[in-house]
């Protein structure tokens, strides 16, 4: 009993050769049309998982802005401003 993988599977690529040696064209027409429907199938839902109908409820997402109040800076109080320093209205000659 020879399991060398290669002599195994010889009769099987050799009857895969002669099908698509006779038949190659039919069997890629058939690939391309399958893959087309399976994509169909993909992007109309077939992946999503089935949620239970017990609690059905409609959710529809957004965006929610909270405007924040403008916080007035406090009024000055009790600053004194030291006026000595602005001298350019006395000129010395």
């Amino acid at each position: 009993m020879n399991l060398n993988p290669t002599e195994v599977l010889n009769p099987v690529f050799n009857t895969l050769d002669a099908l698509i040696q006779n038949c190659g064209v039919y069997l890629y027409l058939v690939v391309v049309w399958l893959s087309l429907l399976v994509i169909v199938w993909i992007f109309s839902g077939g992946l999503r998982t089935k949620r239970p109908q017990e609690n059905p409820a409609t959710v529809i997402p957004g965006i929610i802005f909270r405007m924040r109040p403008q916080i007035q800076p406090p009024p000055p109080t009790g600053i004194e401003v030291d006026q000595t320093w602005d001298r350019d209205d006395e000129t010395t000659d």
